[in-house]
């Protein structure tokens, strides 16, 4: 078979193809459940993925499906160790976001899992059923193989991460049955996802932070009128001015550990003045030439700073009269240790605009922290990388996006997010048309998890 070669060193080359054949068929049975909101919910994949544990060999006691009504249900599942440390959690989601038939091309179902042309296809294949079916069939492999950790291993495969509300599978647990997915660390295969360019890989990418995504409410009202009597006084033009000026806004660069730390790699990858821009604002935030040239790149400024930028607009009520209301929301990203407030009294400063009035709409209370860089992880990861990879990267890395990883950083359970399969720059389909991830790099990130973990419950306190 092509991935023989990735075959865990220890392990006959049948017994990783065996493996390989099972997580293709696990991973195309959660593809084909509609796990969507208006589909089936989380809870069909979460029993299928239990009804496979305990064929496997895992006692009833060890596999529960629990959730906080009949279509939210989340599957937790553990592997007992030697118990000589405390437990390490490996997150994936079950839930898929809304994908409509017509939207795709059309010989493809979103969810019909097809492999064509070295790819496999189907919605949840980026985001994030590969890790779900990983995560599982690795379980499974120790499990069969009378692998015993030095600790206790827990699976987590969880419902609403695209959603969220009150079902959300971390916060649910957390609220209610933290003692099943308490534990030292957690492996989020929801973010940190490897990179490669032209199909050769060269990011292993290690998320250790996450932006907090938010929601701020531009509101000014008016008396109104009849549209045959315009004023200068209009709730949508001075709306669309203060728009203007929050278009020219840059929050101040932050740097962190995180981030210094991944401009510094980065800046090994890369050549010419990107590089030496990368090289100098880790070293010098105040850089300001380098930060402008940097800034001009979307990534590189959603790395550096908060972000807040316009993504919906509503005014007036009637074609014939003049608006007595205009709102827009701006989409917030928000650095780690950046005071929301902060934010707040910013963009209403730039306003300037005492009619118009600025408030959250969607705020968490909590901010969550970004997780502490541990040696062993990146001296782990830099290992089984090389075996696997030779000549790519490891990269501590900020999500600009966002995971369930934030609400077990937030509650005193460290989270590092690495999907384990490289993505090329330019196909990231997550959420959208086509999804797909290629068939190697799926196979390549089964191997991966087992190496990588076998690597760090190997030994008391880690790798």
């Amino acid at each position: 078979m092509a991935f023989a070669c990735l075959a865990y060193a220890q392990t006959p080359a049948q017994s990783a193809q065996q493996y390989q054949r099972l997580a293709r068929d696990i991973f195309q049975e959660l593809v084909e459940i509609k796990s969507t909101e208006s589909g089936v919910g989380s809870t069909p994949a979460a029993q299928s993925v239990a009804r496979r544990l305990i064929s496997a060999g895992f006692p009833t006691a060890d596999v529960q499906v629990i959730g906080p009504n009949e279509r939210k249900k989340n599957l937790v599942a553990h592997l007992h160790g030697k118990r000589a440390s405390r437990p390490i959690l490996l997150l994936a989601h079950l839930d898929v976001v809304e994908a409509h038939r017509e939207d795709w091309s059309p010989d493809l179902d979103p969810f019909k899992f097809v492999e064509r042309d070295g790819y496999f296809y189907g919605r949840g294949t980026q985001d994030i059923k590969d890790g779900a079916a990983i995560l599982t069939a690795n379980f499974i492999r120790w499990k069969q193989e009378g692998w015993v950790p030095e600790r206790d291993l827990i699976l987590a495969l969880t419902a609403d991460e695209e959603i969220g509300g009150d079902a959300n599978g971390v916060k649910w647990l957390l609220e209610n049955h933290r003692e099943l997915i308490d534990a030292e660390y957690c492996l989020n295969t929801d973010a940190g996802d490897f990179r490669s360019r032209g199909g050769s890989p060269y990011i292993v990418a290690l998320a250790a932070a996450e932006k907090k995504s938010t929601a701020l409410q531009l509101q000014t009202t008016n008396r109104g009128g009849h549209g045959s009597l315009p004023r200068r006084d209009n709730a949508i033009y001075e709306l669309a001015a203060a728009l203007v000026r929050l278009s020219k806004l840059d929050f101040p660069v932050m740097l962190s550990e995180v981030t210094r730390a991944q401009l510094e790699r980065m800046a090994m990858l890369e050549s010419g003045q990107l590089a030496a821009d990368m090289k100098a604002v880790a070293q010098n935030a105040n850089d300001l030439a380098a930060v402008a040239r940097l800034s001009e790149n979307p990534f590189y400024n959603a790395l550096l700073r908060t972000t807040c930028v316009a993504a919906q607009v509503e005014g007036g009520h009637a074609t014939n009269a003049l608006p007595q209301r205009a709102t827009a929301v701006l989409n917030c990203r928000i650095l780690p240790g950046h005071d929301p407030e902060d934010v707040l009294l910013t963009v209403k400063h730039v306003i300037a605009d005492e009619q118009i009035e600025v408030k959250w709409k969607y705020l968490e209370p909590r901010n969550w922290p970004a997780s502490p860089l541990r040696p062993e992880l990146l001296a782990t990861m830099e290992k089984i990388a090389k075996e696997l990879w030779p000549g790519v990267s490891v990269v501590p890395v900020l999500e600009t996006g966002g995971s369930d990883g934030r609400f077990l950083s937030g509650n005193g359970i460290p989270t590092y997010g690495l999907s384990g399969v490289f993505i090329d720059q330019g196909d990231e389909r997550m959420h959208g048309r086509d999804e797909r991830i290629r068939v190697r790099d799926f196979y390549g990130g089964l191997e991966f998890y087992n190496r990588f973990v076998r690597a760090l419950a190997g030994r008391p306190g880690g790798a």
